[in-house]
């Protein structure tokens, strides 16, 4: 970690309770932020952030590093035949190297699009590797492993005992949680009512709340999902949850995108999360979430990318924009402008993973976790808004430099903790091998 740095000149998007944009400086010290604006002190170095957007790392809150290496190989199928005819199979084919392979490539491509820090759900063995990542390449995550007890055709390397799902999820928030001052974190993450039993939902809502851990789930992704769960609980999916104890404000929800009026009263109620996936949700063809809705009736609502799998490409830059343009073709050019879109990317994000004192704005006292966008570039000239030019015209190529926890880990666009050429051949290798052993073809 640097002592002190310095980004000089840039224009500070702070994300602040105002949403100040002012010109000037960001001065970190020790891991945190100690000034936002003109400052006359000094540091050990010093970035150059004239043409540039400064702003909060992106925080996504939904994401599988797990399934980095699907990439390409589960195209074009709707959710329960995404899983069944490919991501279950290639899960079961991971190894511990396959997937240490999949999250290296996963937190390269994060940080060099700007993210900084996301909630992850692994697949249900080997999770320590992704953990070991997130801590050696200085990148922010809570991370969690797959629970899966129950569910029609899922491969056996996959249906686990319900003890023994839980005893390995302690053990590894065990020894991991709160590891690399706090970066890495460890969480709950039932995969989703329709391949968990109700005594392992009981379990994890009593856990979470003894152990102080986030649950991390699906909900009302798909209707034919959404169909499942009624057949085997008589309840639609969030009312099922909130029956066990899972809808509060230390559970996140990825999706929700088929809800009732019970379901959005239920949501604002116990100040559950929302996780928002806009491209996932459209490539898988599951529909268009009412985030308007439920940011007007006080709903957490964030965004991720999900996973490669389902996205193709982990950019909170497309997720911004998907998001805001989805919005405005259902209920207007007028909904959720670009400023309230760059909230949900950081500091909402943030509130999800209880974390919102600590990142996702740029405020004197806070950890560093910081991006440097470059905005001289054709597509984004000229730049009359900078909240809207990072919404609507910003690319990942954009960004320059990243910071997390005060450590610079992208400087001038080349990956500090990562060496990128060996990150892409290690992942090819191990992707083919994965392929094969999966039965799914290249």
């Amino acid at each position: 970690m640097t002592g002190s740095i310095l980004i000089r000149g840039g224009t500070l998007v702070t994300v602040d309770a105002s949403d100040t944009v002012v010109a000037g400086d960001l001065l970190v010290r020790d891991g945190r932020i100690v000034a936002v604006g003109e400052t006359e002190q000094t540091a050990e170095e010093v970035i150059d952030a004239r043409g540039c957007a400064v702003l909060p790392g992106f925080v996504q809150t939904h994401v599988h590093l797990c399934q980095t290496l699907f990439r390409g190989a589960a195209d074009d199928l709707p959710l329960i035949d995404w899983l069944k005819r490919r991501v279950w199979l290639m899960e079961a084919a991971h190894t511990a190297a396959s997937v240490r392979a999949s999250a290296r490539l996963a937190v390269a491509e994060l940080i060099k699009g700007g993210t900084t820090c996301a909630l992850t759900m692994e697949t249900v063995g080997h999770t320590a590797e992704v953990l070991r990542v997130v801590e050696e390449t200085g990148f922010r995550a809570t991370v969690g492993k797959c629970m899966m007890d129950a569910g029609a055709d899922v491969p056996a390397a996959l249906l686990e005992e319900t003890e023994s799902s839980i005893s390995e999820s302690l053990a590894l928030a065990e020894e991991w949680h709160g590891r690399g001052q706090g970066r890495v974190r460890c969480c709950f993450a039932p995969r989703f009512a329709v391949s968990c039993t109700r005594g392992l939902l009981e379990r994890v809502a009593v856990l979470a709340r003894e152990r102080g851990l986030i649950v991390h789930t699906h909900a009302s992704e798909n209707l034919t999902e959404i169909e499942l769960v009624r057949q085997e609980t008589g309840m639609r999916n969030v009312e099922y949850l909130a029956s066990l104890g899972l809808a509060a404000p230390h559970v996140a929800l990825a999706h929700c995108v088929h809800l009732n009026e019970d379901e959005l009263q239920i949501l604002a109620r116990t100040g559950a999360h929302v996780l928002h996936c806009p491209s996932s949700n459209l490539k898988l063809g599951s529909g268009i979430a009412p985030v308007k809705e439920m940011l007007e009736r006080g709903i957490s609502v964030s965004l991720g990318a999900d996973g490669a799998a389902c996205n193709n490409r982990l950019d909170m830059f497309t997720e911004m924009r998907t998001a805001a343009l989805l919005q405005k073709v259902v209920h207007g050019a007028d909904t959720l402008n670009a400023a309230r879109v760059v909230r949900m990317a950081t500091i909402d994000g943030a509130r999800a993973l209880s974390l919102e004192s600590e990142i996702g704005s740029l405020e004197a006292g806070k950890r560093a976790d910081v991006s440097v966008v470059k905005l001289e570039r054709l597509h984004t000239t000229p730049c009359p808004d900078t909240v809207s030019t990072l919404v609507y015209a910003a690319q990942t190529g954009d960004i320059r430099t990243v910071l997390i926890d005060g450590r610079i880990v992208l400087r001038d666009g080349e990956l500090k903790t990562l060496d990128e050429r060996e990150v892409a051949s290690e992942a090819a290798r191990e992707a083919q091998e994965l392929y094969a052993r999966a039965g799914v073809g290249e």
